[in-house]
């Protein structure tokens, strides 16, 4: 297991990223300055006269010229950043698509990438088995080098993902650098559920269940792993969220719903100080072994809505490291330019109503595990001592 540190909450990206489907346009409504003009100026519009004072002088005046959309990305982006909100920020129209697509499911040619921090290139990580990237060949290591024709040194992961993005049944090609060779390949792009939930029996008949994000599609893979592994037939349960920076409110519901019978959730304080109070929704599985919870630092957002809510619920203990500490809610309401704004509207509570915000859940029984080489990695202390209490509850 990697750990890594969240940036943001989904759909920001980790370390390594999944080369997904992003189908957009790049239409773009903008205004132009009139030297002339004549405005009955109210005071919000007084306040942003000094805003098209600096554009209409850097359109009319600056040493090169410079795009329209570009000077009004760059505004839109200073003022969300403004707000001193990590939580908040302009999604660009090539990646507000992929921004919102919560379906479990993504069109791409199926590989995790990473970027090399050391000299900057994209390289593949791993690829999905039976993927469009398998049958054509990619290797873990292929390093991005063209995808169509453009070269692609020195992109981000989401930049590089916008490219290799497009329609089902249409192919990309992409060229790779493996070892010292160049390596072209022309793939179809297809639709691919996404790796997320995995699942084994370990110890003395315990069931692992490892959930890496909360989607559309997640509550379903859950139930079919709890009867994979027959659940009421086993000593207990370790639920393993770590590593899973989040996903949607309403997948987080219906995984809490699972575990907890009836009872609130959470509870969300809007900008008015109203309270909203979310109960479970159904589909109860009436587990009656013992559960395990492990988290982890970059465990976020959704995953601490479940793990503050089994805990205050006494459904589970909490094992591991404190979360990440992420107690606001986020909207992504689309603007005319295709892109969207990812904003904080609200902050969220357990049910026991605790402000977890940059403090994060903190764990019943704290393991704190650091890994710092393959050997340490390969020996997860936190999953050890997880089945070390579970087995312990049957001496």
């Amino acid at each position: 297991m990697t750990k890594n540190h969240p940036q943001k909450d989904t759909p920001t990206f980790p370390g390594s990223i999944l080369v997904t489907l992003v189908v957009f346009a790049l239409g773009f409504v903008a205004g132009t300055v009139v030297e002339n003009r004549i405005v009955a100026l109210t005071d919000t519009n007084q306040a942003f006269e000094p805003f098209w004072d600096a554009f209409s002088l850097i359109e009319s005046r600056y040493v090169d010229q410079v795009e329209v959309e570009i000077l009004v990305d760059g505004a839109i982006e200073g003022m969300v950043d403004s707000l001193g909100d990590e939580h908040s920020g302009y999604i660009r129209p090539e990646l507000y698509k992929r921004s919102i697509d919560f379906s479990g499911k993504f069109t791409g040619i199926g590989v995790f990438s990473e970027t090399n921090e050391e000299n900057g290139e994209i390289e593949v990580v791993s690829v999905i088995p039976d993927s469009p990237a398998e049958n054509a060949g990619i290797m873990p290591g292929d390093v991005f080098s063209e995808v169509d024709g453009q070269r692609v040194i020195g992109l981000s992961q989401a930049e590089l993902s916008a490219l290799v993005s497009g329609p089902r049944g249409v192919a990309v090609t992409i060229t790779f650098r493996r070892d010292s060779e160049l390596i072209t390949f022309e793939i179809i792009r297809e639709t691919i559920p996404k790796p997320n939930v995995s699942y084994e029996m370990i110890g003395q008949n315990i069931a692992h269940i490892k959930m890496l994000e909360f989607h559309d599609l997640s509550r379903a893979q859950l139930d079919d792993a709890l009867e994979a592994v027959d659940i009421n037939e086993t000593n207990g349960l370790i639920f393993d969220i770590r590593d899973n920076t989040g996903g949607t409110l309403a997948s987080a519901i219906e995984i809490g719903s699972a575990f907890i019978e009836d009872g609130v959730l959470l509870r969300q304080i809007a900008r008015d100080q109203s309270e909203e109070v979310t109960r479970t929704s159904g589909g109860y599985v009436d587990i009656d072994v013992p559960i395990v919870v492990l988290v982890d630092e970059t465990s976020a957002s959704a995953s601490e809505v479940l793990a503050g809510a089994l805990q205050d619920h006494g459904v589970a203990t909490i094992l591991g490291e404190t979360t990440f500490g992420k107690g606001t809610v986020q909207n992504i309401p689309p603007l005319s330019n295709g892109g969207g704004l990812r904003i904080t509207v609200g902050r969220w509570l357990t049910p026991n109503g605790h402000w977890i915000h940059k403090q994060g859940i903190r764990p019943n029984i704290i393991v704190e595990w650091n890994p710092e080489t393959d050997d340490e990695e390969a020996n997860d202390e936190q999953l050890q001592a997880a089945i070390a209490y579970l087995e312990s509850l049957r001496d």
